[in-house]
Parts: C-alpha cells; sequence; structure tokens
C-alpha cells in the first residue's frame, strides 16, 4: 500500500491529513477537493495547532491516481456527495475506511462500490476543536477497525494508531451509543463532557436512552450486550472534561448536525422492528429546533443565541 486519498477536511480528516502528509517515505497523500474548496484552500490554507498546512490536492474526474487505501472523513450529509466523487479511484484492490460517526455508512458505500474491501471502522479519540479551516487537536486517537492484514501493516509503517477489536459490530454500537447519549444531549444543554460525566441526573436520563439502542441492537443482531451500559459510560469517563462533542460544537457554530444519523437512524430502526424510541425521538425534535432556530439567526440576525 502507498497511495491514500483522504475526503473530508474537517476536524477528523485535516488531523490524519496532516498525519499522513508527515509519512512521505511509504505515502502518497492526495485530498480529494471540488473546485469550490480547492480554490478555497488554495486562498486560505487549511491551519493544524496553529500551523498552515500545505497539501496536494485531486479533483473528482483525475484518472491517473488508484487509491490503496481511502479515508472518508465528511460529516453525514456529505457521505452521498463523497460516495460519488471517488470513483474514479476505486479499483478491486481498494480498501476503504469510514470514519463516519454512526453504524450506516459502511452500508451506503459498499453498495456502490462492491469490488473494493470497506472495512468497518471508526475514530475514537478526544474531541478537535473545528472553526472554519482551522482544527485544534492533542494528539490523542486512533482508528479502530476490522482486521485486514495490508491495512494494518501500512497504518504500522506509518506510525498511525489503530486497534483492531475482537468484536467490531460492538465496537461499532458502543461508539454509536456514545453519540446517541452524549453527542446529542451534549448539542441541547450546552454541556461539556465534564459536565455530562459528574452529573447524576444526566447519568439516569442516559441509562434510559441507551437502553433504547440497546434493544435495536439485539434485533440488529449486535452481540455481547451485556456490558453495553456500563462501557458507554467508562467511555465517557476517558474524555476530556473541558472538551466539546462534535455536535455541540456543530450547534455554536450554527451547521448543520448529525442528528439524522444519530437518532434518526434509531427511529427509524424502532420503526421498523416495533421498539419504542420516545427519548430519541425528544432528542430529535428538540435538536432540529436548534437547527431551526440557527437557520432563523443566519438568515435574519434575530435568532437566539
Amino acid at each position: 500500500m502507498k497511495n491514500v486519498l483522504i475526503c473530508g477536511l474537517g476536524a477528523v480528516g485535516l488531523t490524519y491529513a496532516v498525519k499522513w502528509s508527515s509519512c512521505k517515505e511509504f505515502c502518497q497523500l492526495k485530498i480529494l477537493v471540488d473546485e469550490e474548496r480547492l480554490a478555497r484552500y488554495l486562498r486560505t490554507k487549511p491551519v493544524f495547532n496553529g500551523v498552515e498546512r500545505d497539501f496536494d490536492y485531486i479533483l473528482p474526474d483525475n484518472n491517473d491516481f488508484k487509491a490503496d487505501l481511502i479515508i472518508i472523513a465528511t460529516k453525514f450529509q456529505g457521505l452521498e456527495s463523497a460516495v460519488c466523487s471517488i470513483k474514479n479511484f476505486v479499483s478491486p484492490h481498494t480498501r476503504i475506511i469510514s470514519l463516519l460517526n454512526g453504524i450506516s455508512s459502511e452500508e451506503i458505500i459498499s453498495a456502490q462500490y462492491p469490488q473494493a474491501r470497506v472495512l468497518k471502522s471508526y475514530f475514537i479519540g478526544h474531541s478537535a476543536v473545528r472553526n472554519g479551516n482551522t482544527v485544534t487537536q492533542d494528539g490523542v486517537g486512533e482508528i479502530v477497525l476490522e482486521y485486514d492484514y495490508d491495512t494494518v501493516q501500512f497504518l504500522e509503517k506509518c506510525k498511525i494508531n489503530y486497534s483492531v477489536p475482537k468484536d467490531i459490530d460492538y465496537a461499532l454500537w458502543l461508539k454509536f451509543t456514545m453519540n446517541i447519549f452524549s453527542n446529542q444531549v451534549s448539542a441541547i444543554l450546552k454541556m461539556t463532557f465534564g459536565e455530562l460525566k459528574y452529573n447524576k441526573v444526566f447519568r439516569s436520563t442516559a441509562k434510559k436512552i441507551i437502553a433504547e439502542v440497546k434493544n435495536i441492537a439485539v434485533k440488529k443482531g449486535v452481540k455481547n450486550l451485556e456490558n453495553l451500559e456500563e462501557d458507554a459510560f467508562a467511555a465517557l469517563d476517558r474524555m476530556c472534561d473541558d472538551g466539546k462533542t462534535s455536535m455541540y460544537q456543530d450547534i455554536l457554530a450554527k451547521r448543520k448536525t448529525e442528528v439524522d444519523m444519530f437518532a434518526g437512524e434509531i427511529i427509524k430502526l424502532g420503526k421498523k422492528y416495533g421498539i419504542p424510541t420516545p427519548y430519541n425521538q425528544v432528542l430529535y425534535d428538540l435538536i432540529k429546533i436548534e437547527e431551526e432556530n440557527n437557520e432563523y439567526s443566519i438568515h435574519s440576525g434575530q435568532g437566539r443565541q
């Protein structure tokens, strides 16, 4: 493996663009952009931890580069565009890693590119702070993925932190569970990880939210769910106290959130399996209210701050 293509220069994408760009001996890195983003990045360079970064950008219509590894690190609302944009760079030996939150991106990518190997995966680590083209991240984090010999060897060669869990499906649902109860509540109540950790009422409410996710995971055939609640709280407790979830940051920055892939997905699966999801319905509705208020604020300057 050598050729790496990264799609998405948000908080996670820029973090890994910087990591792979420092490994030029083993890696040829390209950043996939459209013409509008190319002009923007050439005009205002991405900044990571206070340093402007230069990358080798490539447009979707390029036919001269085949990727051994594709990293998709967009937001969920950008996934459809990303899946279309990588078409010219996928071959039968391509591995694709999706670092999106949620549980559905791998299925979406695999449906479009059955010839490639789409690895179940996600990013876990301390929150990155994104402000426009500027990202700050303390370096704590890793790619969690299902085992693939070539990919693992390449990650080790490039000194990219990773882990391979015994049960990748449980690991994915554990991360999804944490996003469901922490991201969404933090976005509504404007709470940091520390404020969530030490709030007893939140913990009590979170258990009810987790129960909805667990009931659906059982129907999806996920195994080893006995310790889901305990493991989810343990993951929360490892986060930095002053960190903000990505959804909280989206609300503050008046960006669209990923609520459709969190509560929206749980509500959809709940209807499919006949499982009530009242807590996720309330979270979904409240975040949609926040999004509409932000939209009103942007266009009128009169929305509630």
